[in-house]
């Protein structure tokens, strides 16, 4: 009896050391409160002066925020090539225009030219994306921004009425936006998109333990960063992070640190799928070990899908995390928009996206949950040293 209540007390202790170990990960991996400063300052600027333009048609305010990683408090040091490089920030320009009164390629365009108007975001300017122009930031630190302006206009009341006909709320379905499509030169269409409405279904996922956090975190980056700010009410909430957003942080990078090079790489999960799939498997775990576990585990016994013919019941249906259906096809539906299928290409080329998630899956299983098994600490930080680098775990 006293061997085992020893056991468990190394057992319980092991796991509190492998929790500091994963948070100083996500920390490292996160980007820090003056860079976050200085990257809303970057993008309040690009903000304003786009607002402050003049377009055909526009009566009324333009809306401009934050979509994605940064928006969602997820965000961390793209890989590129096997080197960190600059963070990506997403920015939706939403235009008060109906969308049958104008078309995306003039949408694009106009604002375009407003950047352009600027000598030097002009110099900043990359060439036209599909979705979005591109500003880049080169900082005296080295550490940059690519920052990636989205037009738009609010979405149609037909497709609105549809998204409610089809189970989403009516107040996250009025959030909906259509954004410019540029598919070859000189021929653009509209992509339905609902970035409010997704952070919106984000933070009601993360909301219970955000607030249970968020008075100690804050203290902390308070205590930690007075240079920046004077008082703890300055600390803003995206800066304090919950499990689930620092899981996320730490799959995102697992995936690119497995996939680098490897033959599969470009079959890699996309950022939307681990985040959608994250949160929706989240029930409020308090620590990020037990978190990434759960995650890891309900996603694990799905692989099973593979094989034709697999359904499951229960709990992880109840979920919707990953389904199949009797045509072989994968479903991972947008949870603001079940029209769209984060996986609709999961089924190309003998399933080898999906077959590429659950390779990712068993990998997480082995380096971040089977790590315990190891029983000390010396040599799990060895162990994540090797997968993650030196300079992030033991910084």
């Amino acid at each position: 009896m006293a061997i085992l209540k020893e056991m468990n007390i190394v057992t319980v202790e092991l796991r509190q050391n492998y929790n500091k170990i994963l948070e100083n990960l996500a920390k490292e991996l996160d980007i820090s409160p003056s860079k976050y400063q200085q990257a809303v300052q970057r993008y309040t600027a690009v903000g304003n002066w786009i607002a402050d333009g003049e377009y055909d048609g526009v009566q009324g305010e333009l809306h401009i925020y934050t979509q994605g990683s940064f928006r969602l408090g997820t965000v961390v040091r793209p890989l590129k090539e096997g080197a960190e490089s600059d963070y990506d920030i997403d920015l939706v320009c939403e235009l008060p225009l109906k969308k049958f009164s104008t078309t995306p390629a003039s949408l694009k365009k106009s604002i375009g030219e407003r950047i352009k108007e600027n000598a030097m975001y002009q110099k900043m300017l990359d060439k036209e994306k599909k979705r979005c122009w591109t500003l880049n930031y080169a900082e005296q630190d080295g550490i940059g921004f690519h920052l990636d302006i989205l037009p738009s206009v609010p979405e149609s009341v037909e497709l609105i009425a549809d998204l409610i006909g089809h189970g989403i709320s009516g107040d996250i379905a009025q959030k909906s936006i259509s954004i410019t499509n540029r598919e070859r030169e000189n021929v653009y269409s509209w992509s339905s998109s609902n970035p409010n409405g997704y952070a919106e279904w984000f933070e009601t996922i993360k909301r219970p333990v955000f607030e249970k956090m968020k008075i100690v975190q804050k203290q902390y980056i308070f205590e930690n960063n007075k240079a920046i700010f004077n008082q703890i009410d300055e600390v803003p909430d995206q800066l304090v992070k919950t499990p689930l957003q620092r899981a996320i942080q730490i799959l995102k990078r697992h995936r690119d640190v497995r996939f680098a090079g490897h033959e599969w790489e470009a079959d890699k999960p996309i950022s939307m799928i681990i985040t959608t799939l994250s949160a929706r498997a989240y029930q409020h775990e308090m620590d990020l070990y037990t978190t990434i576990k759960n995650i890891v585990e309900k996603l694990s016994t799905l692989e099973q899908l593979l094989n034709s013919g697999i359904k499951f019941s229960g709990d992880l249906t109840m979920l919707q995390l990953i389904n199949r259906d009797k045509d072989g096809y994968w479903i991972i539906p947008n949870p603001v928009n079940p029209a769209e299928n984060f996986a609709d290409r999961w089924h190309e080329n003998g399933n080898r996206k999906a077959k590429a998630f659950f390779q990712w899956i068993t990998w997480v299983k082995e380096d971040l949950v089977d790590i315990l098994q190891l029983s000390d600490v010396g040599k799990i930080t060895k162990t994540l040293e090797q997968r993650f680098g030196e300079k992030i775990v033991s910084k």
